[in-house]
């Protein structure tokens, strides 16, 4: 009973020495994960991790602080584009790239621009945006326009996945079967064209990758087709 009263005692103080910000910043983001923003507290992670709430502000000075480190490590999961791939396949790697990281991390909707001190990650990643850009021949305001136009739409969309009730074409297509099935003939006459696009979700579902796929491509081609005629202004780091 002693060794074993003992072993107890040695265990929190042998986790608490494996602490390190970054093992601090990944156990946040998987507990994010599970249970969203909503039921994430300081002491709940330190719970998670087995030791006291006190032991986390040796790594992390405050929660503000915790989710701005947790954020930058979402950022790492985005693709950073290549202007050698051209800059409309670099764009769209890098939306396609930055809405699974947020598809992975719900929690992280509306927080990837949020107020506060962005980390290394975030900085190398719109840097990366803007240089592609630039090397690629788009003005400074231009330029704008596309971050601007890429972000809005990405995260528009990631916001409204994350706020539907369902997560796949079948599930769509059951969703929509049900509230199909549940109209009357009234509300059939008075919204014809609303129960026609239910009614055949019923049949096909919605399917999120195809969606987004297809918005991304017409606002990529009409970029290309009107950059033209946006104001130019701005010059190059290097003159």
């Amino acid at each position: 009973m002693a060794q074993e009263s003992k072993d107890q005692q040695q265990e929190p103080a042998s986790r608490r020495s494996r602490l390190n910000r970054e093992s601090v910043l990944r156990a946040g983001v998987e507990l994010a994960d599970q249970v969203g923003l909503e039921g994430f507290t300081m002491r709940t992670l330190s719970q998670q991790l087995g030791v006291v709430p006190m032991a986390l502000y040796k790594h992390v000075a405050n929660k503000q602080e915790l989710l701005e480190g947790m954020v930058d490590l979402v950022w790492n999961e985005v693709t950073e584009p290549d202007a050698g791939h051209g800059w409309k396949q670099a764009m769209r790697d890098r939306a396609v790239s930055l809405r699974a990281a947020l598809v992975r991390h719900r929690w992280a909707v509306g927080r990837m621009e949020a107020a506060g001190r962005p980390g290394p990650e975030n900085l190398r990643q719109h840097n990366a945006i803007l240089g592609c850009l630039r090397q690629s021949g788009f003005s400074f305001r231009t330029t704008v326009h596309v971050m601007s136009l890429l972000d809005a739409y990405v995260y528009g969309f990631a916001l409204q996945q994350k706020t539907l009730s369902f997560e796949t074409p079948e599930e769509s297509a059951a969703a929509a079967a049900a509230t199909h099935d549940a109209e009357s003939a009234e509300t059939a006459a008075r919204y014809p064209y609303l129960l026609e696009v239910v009614g055949e979700l019923a049949k096909q579902g919605y399917d999120y990758d195809a969606e987004f796929a297809v918005g991304l491509d017409v606002l990529l081609d009409g970029i290309e087709a009107l950059r033209g005629s946006w104001h130019s202004g701005g010059t190059t780091p290097n003159g």
